[in-house]
């Protein structure tokens, strides 16, 4: 009796990979799961990456300049806006840098000679 259960537990594990090897893979493609290789995900997602940074570096220039207007003469307002706006053109120069080095190492490493 023990014999036969372990059969039937072995038929029943193996059961769902016999029947879902027949199954069409590209019939199913509504999880969201991306097609390309890896090298074009990890190329999407630090280019997602870099645009968020660029942005928040952006939005950040923004509250700088808000909070050095609303100042009134307050120097030590005025003196954290400043560092605010610095550290902000950083973040976007570095967010910039990070695209054109991306774009250089691929066209590089994609043996064209032209940059962009």
């Amino acid at each position: 009796m023990k014999k036969i259960k372990n059969v039937l537990l072995a038929i029943f594990a193996l059961f769902p990979f016999v029947a879902f090897g027949q199954w069409d893979v590209n019939e199913y493609r509504v999880y969201g799961l991306p097609e390309g290789t890896i090298y074009d995900i990890v190329e999407s997602v630090m280019m997602w990456i870099l645009g968020i940074v660029g942005f928040v570096g952006i939005v950040g220039f923004a509250i700088a300049g808000i909070i050095y207007l609303t100042s009134a003469g307050d120097d030590e307002k005025i003196s954290k806006a400043k560092k605010a706006m610095t550290w902000s053109i950083v973040g976007i120069v570095v967010a910039l840098m990070g695209f054109v080095i991306i774009q250089a190492v691929d066209s590089m490493l994609g043996g064209t000679d032209v940059f962009f």
